[in-house]
């Protein structure tokens, strides 16, 4: 029977080239879905915070007051992100995005329509919501700044013991949402792109040294604190984390510092020593966006409460470019040319002298530590007033109050 198959193999070769051919489409036909179907659209792994208000309402609502529901949407991030694009090579323009969009990590090739949302000014996507934070698995701490790993389910990880039964997911309980680690990923410093420098220093400054961290009090105890109330609408009430994420926005700031100074009248001049003790166990302002800076004001009022004297001191770290010019843009930067911010849990001594009022029965001395609004070119902060929808009243352009202190100097006895 071989043989007889054998000597007919003229007429055998062709219908094994169909039986084959009909094999390996079938096989393509079955594995291509399935390889698809493996990755789920991004609006379904990373769905919208909006569908967790159904059931988190209170969770919602303070993570849509934060600075985090803003990501993608702030003026300034949007001019920021078109500077960056203009002058990236192709293969790093996600880079903004790790951060402020970190599910791009899992859909690199929708990088077009993730800055297509962002230019749109009325994203449909969020760019740091529920699912970004809630579905990071792990995070790996040997990479500079360290990764997130996303496990993209219907598991949704967080810090809380005994998770409420539910049908709209399942629930785990890691320990790294009560890490420091956790926050790192996008609180250090950017990821390192041929246009970015690999020698600047960190944002946070040496925090893992510090009093905070060492004693066992990691970024979200002060930027999520504790609060009693229902996870879930409905829940039996419990400790829970605030989502507001307070910072240079929030309550949190006004426990930043502890803010004293002294006034010495000397003659003609007179001196005022401030102390400026740093509580926070990171650089004081972190340095990301490069336009932040803390300003130190001191104000001397004279006689009908006339201001006299004015100085301003900063807080800040001044980026240069490579040609030696100051940029606030630190993707452009390859050098720092200055060197200002409060270390982490660092005292700072200024003396400031000034000439004493004339003509008048006491000073009034005003020192005051704020939040400085943006600053930078011209041409920049021309393009935040005209894209913010509120213009000049947008919150870039808004001076935050940290601390201050005031007292009446007695110059002369009436």
């Amino acid at each position: 029977m071989y043989k007889g198959i054998m000597a007919n193999k003229q007429f055998l070769l062709p219908i094994l080239a169909i039986v084959g051919s009909v094999l390996i489409t079938s096989m393509f036909v079955v594995n291509v879905p399935s390889i698809m179907a493996a990755k789920k659209p991004v609006g379904k792994a990373f769905p919208s915070s909006e569908k967790c208000k159904r059931c988190h309402l209170r969770v919602f609502e303070e993570w849509e007051a934060s600075a985090q529901s803003r990501s993608i949407v702030s003026a300034p991030f949007r001019l920021t992100l078109d500077r960056y694009i203009a002058q990236a090579d192709e293969k790093d323009r996600a880079m903004c995005f790790q951060c402020h969009a970190p599910h791009i990590t899992e859909y690199p090739e929708l990088l077009p329509q993730f800055i297509k949302e962002v230019q749109s000014k009325d994203p449909h996507m969020d760019g740091v919501g529920c699912p970004q934070c809630h579905l990071i698995h792990d995070v790996d701490a040997t990479t500079h700044p360290p990764v997130p790993t996303f496990q993209l389910g219907k598991t949704i990880f967080g810090s809380y013991d005994k998770a409420a039964e539910n049908l709209a997911h399942q629930s785990e309980k890691l320990g790294l949402f009560r890490e420091s680690q956790f926050c790192v990923t996008c609180h250090d410093s950017l990821p390192e792109t041929p246009q970015t420098a690999k020698d600047l220093p960190d944002w946070l400054g040496n925090w893992k040294a510090s009093q905070a961290e060492t004693s066992g009090k990691p970024c979200q105890s002060c930027h999520m604190p504790e609060a009693v109330d229902e996870s879930a609408n409905g829940e039996k009430i419990r400790k829970v984390a605030n989502h507001s994420f307070p910072g240079r926005f929030g309550k949190v700031r006004a426990e930043a510092v502890e803010l004293d100074f002294s006034s010495t009248v000397k003659g003609k001049t007179s001196q005022v020593d401030v102390t400026i003790k740093s509580l926070v166990p990171h650089n004081l302002p972190l340095p990301h966006p490069g336009w932040s800076r803390i300003v130190v004001d001191l104000t001397i009022k004279g006689k009908n409460l006339k201001t006299v004297y004015n100085e301003q001191r900063f807080y800040q770290r001044v980026f240069g470019r490579k040609d030696g010019k100051e940029t606030v843009f630190d993707f452009e930067a390859k050098k720092v040319l200055q060197d200002t911010l409060l270390q982490p849990e660092e005292t700072r001594q200024e003396s400031f002298t000034f000439p004493t009022p004339k003509d008048a029965p006491s000073m009034d001395v005003i020192v005051t530590l704020t939040y400085a609004p943006v600053h930078g070119p011209q041409d920049f902060l021309k393009a935040i007033e005209q894209d913010a929808p509120l213009g000049q009243k947008d919150r870039a352009f808004r001076t935050v109050e940290i601390a201050q202190k005031k007292t009446n100097v007695l110059l002369k006895k009436k």
